[in-house]
């Protein structure tokens, strides 16, 4: 209940209390609501919201769980979190074993004109086509893309809107932590990242979550200049947990003539290949 009790915390924080009706003035010194006026506000009591925030309550029921969803002004992602982390999922969920099926290389081989991927829930890329490969200016299998952005990467790198793209990042990683408490790889790559990156440990300690299934990517190329690219998320139909991710330019624009540019660049054969710890499926 360590999770939830600091989610609980941090959403609170950021509530203003006049959108809920509550004056305030110069004297007040705590940043959003106050534990009593969370309690008030949800219908429960004082005392069961302080051991919700200590992690001492037991498993609150939906009921409580969406008048404190409602307080905290909580969008569709942030519920389902907090549901997840008061244990009100049907199930836990069973951690992927990252294996890519032959057919989705196929699949992912007939891309040609866009950088394509295929990611994990850790943002582990298993397999990319060729212009992947030259979009990132590496060998795809090992790459890591969270990794990438806050150890190997800076603001002024590939990430044209880099701040921007750590904030997604670890949103999603946030998500994934709640759905796979038990993945200890995922957990390793969380205490790596925050042992790295001093920039990692503030967004971390937000305790924000965020999900993504479309929206614009920029990138600075050293070879070919400003990419302006847009990101399109297919999740899977199976319990994988992976996602095809597309990213691709508008008809007649630079950013088209720049993806061109790049596939002249490098060999004329597609590389779409897992990688060493993610095997074929048999």
């Amino acid at each position: 209940m360590d999770d939830l009790a600091g989610f609980l915390r941090t959403r609170r924080s950021r509530v203003d209390p006049a959108a809920v009706g509550i004056p305030t003035d110069s004297r007040r010194r705590v940043a959003g609501l106050r534990r009593e006026e969370v309690a008030h506000l949800s219908g429960v009591s004082v005392d069961y919201y302080v051991r919700l925030e200590q992690g001492r309550a037991t498993q609150p029921s939906g009921q409580v769980l969406d008048a404190l969803a409602r307080v905290l002004g909580l969008d569709g992602t942030e519920r389902d979190h907090l549901c997840r982390l008061a244990g009100k999922r049907r199930r836990r969920a069973k951690v992927p074993g990252g294996r890519v099926r032959p057919e989705l290389l196929r699949v992912l081989g007939l891309v040609a004109d866009a950088p394509a991927l295929i990611m994990d829930h850790r943002l582990d890329v298993l397999a990319g086509n060729r212009l992947a490969g030259l979009l990132y200016g590496r060998s795809i299998p090992g790459l890591n893309i969270a990794r990438n952005l806050f150890l190997e990467e800076t603001e002024h790198g590939l990430y044209a809107d880099w701040e921007h793209c750590t904030l997604d990042v670890v949103g999603h990683l946030r998500l994934a932590a709640g759905k796979y408490p038990e993945d200890p790889r995922l957990a390793s790559l969380i205490g790596e990242l925050a042992m790295g990156s001093e920039r990692f440990r503030r967004l971390w300690a937000r305790a924000d979550v965020r999900t993504r299934t479309h929206g614009r990517k920029t990138y600075r190329h050293p070879l070919v200049g400003p990419l302006d690219l847009h990101q399109e998320n297919f999740a899977l139909p199976d319990e994988s947990g992976m996602e095809l991710i597309v990213l691709s330019a508008a008809p007649g624009t630079p950013t088209e003539d720049g993806l061109r540019l790049l596939a002249t660049l490098g060999p004329g054969t597609v590389e779409a290949r897992p990688t060493a710890d993610a095997r074929v499926r048999e």
